[in-house]
């Protein structure tokens, strides 16, 4: 059996609200909110007795999502935002876009921030990558041609 499709990428948050207005401004799509608690998702998880506030993203085109999750319980344990780019472990998450420059423009009045700079990859991709305004790494593709 081979898998059928990726249902989302998870990104723990601490303000949920203001990480949904930056993942909107990128030009995502709020599909849905819910709180999650009770025995049966600590089993899931592993974590036990566990509170957690969800908001399922959507890309424009509908075929990928970001699953926010801002725990109440249990509280974070680790931060991991800080990484440089080569930690290992699942990092960022890319995009592909129209205008880089407009959404970059745009981003950085939600607290964006370059982690690099902006780059061109032969003559397919304008490249980089931008810390959000919690720290979370996040990568930008425009194609060229």
């Amino acid at each position: 059996m081979a898998v059928k499709r990726m249902d989302n990428v998870g990104i723990v948050v601490d303000d949920l609200d203001e990480t949904i207005a930056f993942f909107r401004e990128l030009g995502l799509e709020l599909e849905g909110r819910a709180t999650i608690e009770g025995e049966w998702a600590g089993r899931v998880t592993g974590l036990g007795d566990q509170h957690v506030e969800i908001a399922m993203m959507r890309t424009p085109d509908g075929h990928s999502r970001l699953e926010l999750s801002r725990f109440l319980t249990p509280t974070v344990v680790a931060d991991h935002r800080n990484a440089p780019v080569n930690a290992l472990g699942y990092l960022r998450v890319m995009f592909t876009l129209d205008d880089i420059d407009d959404t970059l423009e745009r981003l950085r009045k939600r607290g964006a921030q370059l982690a690099g700079e902006v780059v061109r990859y032969q003559d397919v991709y304008r490249l980089c990558y931008i810390r959000g305004p919690e720290g979370h790494l996040i990568g930008l593709a425009q194609e060229l041609g």
